[in-house]
């Protein structure tokens, strides 16, 4: 092999066509700085729009900025956040969640392949007591897709969302992969949207530059949301150039196109390594078991990708992006196929 083909991360994708034809039609000065222009003033009609109920949507420039004000509107500095012993929010962000809430805990709770289900939070959150002495548990966050690469169906979330509800807690979900979960099951994304009082609606890694939207659906909490994102360094002067690449992706459904190529590949690489998975390939990531000496071997033929679990153990994350070439694909398709 003579090029360097890249499965670490869908990051680092370049972004897609439309975006940046967005960009271009945006540079004209506007009427308005902020939330004011014309194309900061669409994005609430159009997730309305997506997931058919009432909404506002602010774009942001990082999922962790997403994920960690969402969870400041819908969690006290005393309360706790039920979530994956794997979220991202717990385990990538650095702290954020707990700074922007100014001190809020994450409860963490185990699911296999990355997945909560309510009677494994009853389990892990058992010898919690909502007592004075203790945090409060008040939200729950759902990752989708999760951090192991699979994917919840809307009758999953609505089982989770009912068991929020019925303990009083708020909703937030981590939508960083959104559109790949979206794009394998073919639903309506409003099927994942019951019961959820905020989403993380992520572009960036999907053929967007430096935008994600946080949705809110509880509306009573927007002003709150507005003063913390300002507060926050969350709000350019020229926040135009957020919101054209998010109306970008969303509209003719971008979005879809470009995670439905990434769900491809990724299933292209799970069939070429089908009994040595490590987790239902759903999504765009494979988590594959590599035999002794073969991460070395990849790597000599020029793929990049990421160790995963315990140093040693040859658990590998591969990870396909939406303008991940098929030749690579298929490259190591065949290189996987071989063992």
């Amino acid at each position: 092999m003579t090029f360097a083909a890249n499965f670490m991360s869908d990051n680092a994708a370049a972004p897609c066509p439309e975006v940046l034809a967005a960009l271009a039609a945006a540079a004209p000065a506007q009427n308005a700085g902020y939330d004011g222009d014309d194309w900061s003033r669409r994005l609430d009609a159009l997730f309305t729009t997506l997931f058919g109920r009432a909404c506002m949507a602010l774009p942001v420039s990082t999922g962790t900025a997403a994920n960690a004000l969402a969870l400041a509107c819908l969690v006290p500095p005393w309360g706790a956040v039920a979530c994956h012993t794997e979220a991202h929010i717990h385990v990538d962000e650095c702290g954020a969640p707990e700074f922007y809430t100014s001190g809020a805990k994450l409860m963490l709770c185990a699911g296999e392949h990355g997945k909560l289900t309510p009677a494994g939070l009853d389990v892990a959150l058992a010898s919690h007591r909502n007592d004075v002495h203790q945090v409060q548990l008040s939200a729950l966050s759902i990752t989708q897709a999760t951090e192991c690469g699979t994917v919840y169906t809307p009758a999953e979330i609505a089982a989770l969302t009912a068991h929020a509800a019925a303990k009083g807690w708020r909703v937030h979900l981590d939508g960083a992969r959104f559109a790949n979960a979206v794009a394998q099951l073919g639903c309506n994304p409003s099927e994942m949207a019951v019961g959820v009082d905020a989403i993380s609606f992520g572009c960036i890694k999907n053929g967007g530059l430096s935008a994600e939207a946080l949705v809110l659906f509880d509306l009573s909490l927007a002003d709150q949301l507005r003063w913390r994102r300002k507060r926050a360094g969350q709000m350019p002067s020229k926040g135009r150039f957020n919101a054209a690449q998010i109306i970008a992706m969303v509209e003719n459904d971008v979005w879809l196109r470009n995670a439905r190529a990434a769900n491809a590949g990724a299933q292209a690489l799970a069939a070429a390594a089908s009994d040595r998975l490590l987790h239902p390939v759903q999504a765009n990531e494979v988590f594959v078991q590599l035999a002794p000496g073969e991460p070395d071997r990849l790597r000599a033929q020029g793929f990049k990708f990421y160790d995963w679990g315990d140093a040693g153990s040859g658990e590998a994350r591969l990870v396909v992006s939406w303008d991940t070439p098929a030749a690579h694909v298929e490259a190591l398709a065949r290189a996987l196929a071989s063992g």
